[in-house]
C-alpha cells in the first residue's frame, strides 16, 4: 500500500522505531485496509480516529505509516514520561497534550505548525477510550474542530475496528494468538469550509458532529451493526453507564464486561 506523498521526508529517528514495531504488528494482525485514496498526496491533514483500547494508536500508525504518511499523533503527555515509550514518542515528534493545565493549548499550537509544514496530524476525538459498552464511538469533544477550523486543513474520517481483540479495553494483556483481524478505513474528507474561521460554540459543536457521524457510519460498515440511536455522552451518561448497558456481546470477546466498562482510564 505504500504510494508516494509530497511531505517533508521521514525523520530517521521515525523510520527506527517503525522498523521494530512494524514486526510485531505482522505477527500478532491480519489487516483488512481500505480508503488509502481518500489522503490527500500533499499539504497537511488531520487524521481522525475512533478510540476503543490502547493500542488502536499504533494500529492506525501503521495504516498511515505503510500508507506513505508518518502521523504526529496528539497523545496524553503521561506517556511521554513512560521509560522506552517517551522516548520514541519524543524522537518521533509526537505530540503531548497536557490536560487541565497552563500549556493546555501548546498541544494545538504545535499540531498546527505541524499541519502548515504539511504533516498528518493524527488525533482521537474522543479524548479517551468510549465508553459505549459496544465500543461504538461516543460523543467527542471539540479539539477536532478547534484545530480543523482554525487551521483549514482538511479532516479525513477513519474507522478501525479489531484491535479491541489485541488488547482489550482496559486491559493490559495482550492476546497476540490467533493472529487478530484488524479493519482500517479512510472516508472521504469532511465538508467543513462552511465553517472555517469560526470558533465559536455552535460551530466546533457542529464541526465535532459531522466528524464523528462520518467515522460512525464506517465503523458501522466495518462491523456490519447498526449503531444505537443514541450516541453515548459521559457528560449525560457518567463514566460507564448509559443507555445500551444490555447490548453487552461478551460471549463474542468483541467488548469488555460491565465491571470493566466502569473503571476508570486516563484521558489520552
Amino acid at each position: 500500500m505504500p504510494r508516494f506523498r509530497d511531505a517533508p521526508p521521514v525523520p530517521f529517528a521515525y523510520r527506527v522505531v517503525a522498523f521494530f514495531v512494524k514486526p510485531f504488528l505482522w505477527l500478532t494482525t491480519r489487516r483488512d485496509w481500505s480508503g488509502v485514496e481518500h489522503l490527500p498526496e500533499s499539504g497537511g491533514f488531520i487524521a481522525a480516529a475512533n478510540h476503543m483500547t490502547n493500542i488502536d494508536p499504533l494500529t492506525t500508525a501503521h495504516y498511515l505509516y505503510d500508507s506513505g504518511v508518518a502521523p504526529k499523533i496528539l497523545a496524553k503527555s503521561s506517556l511521554f514520561r513512560v521509560p522506552v515509550v517517551g522516548a520514541a514518542l519524543r524522537r518521533t515528534g509526537q505530540i503531548p497534550v497536557f490536560r487541565h493545565s497552563r500549556t493546555a493549548g501548546d498541544s494545538l499550537d504545535a499540531a498546527r505548525e505541524s499541519l502548515a509544514a504539511g504533516e498528518c496530524v493524527a488525533i482521537f476525538p474522543e479524548g479517551t477510550l468510549t465508553r459505549d459498552p459496544d465500543l461504538w464511538p461516543m460523543v467527542a469533544r471539540t479539539g477536532v474542530a478547534r484545530l480543523a477550523l482554525t487551521s483549514r486543513a482538511p479532516v479525513v474520517p477513519i474507522a478501525q475496528w479489531g484491535a479491541q481483540r489485541l488488547l482489550g479495553r482496559y486491559s493490559k494483556l495482550l492476546k497476540p494468538f490467533p493472529r487478530k483481524l484488524v479493519h482500517v478505513r479512510a472516508g472521504e474528507p469532511v465538508e467543513l469550509a462552511d465553517l472555517y474561521g469560526r470558533t465559536d460554540t455552535a460551530a466546533l459543536t457542529e464541526a465535532t458532529s459531522r466528524v464523528m457521524a462520518a467515522i460512525t457510519t464506517m465503523v458501522a460498515d466495518l462491523r456490519g451493526e447498526t449503531p444505537p440511536a443514541e450516541v453515548y455522552d459521559m457528560r449525560k451518561h457518567g463514566p460507564g453507564k448509559g443507555p445500551g448497558v444490555a447490548r453487552m456481546k461478551d460471549a463474542r470477546g468483541d467488548v469488555d464486561s460491565a465491571a470493566g466498562a466502569a473503571e476508570p482510564d486516563p484521558e489520552r
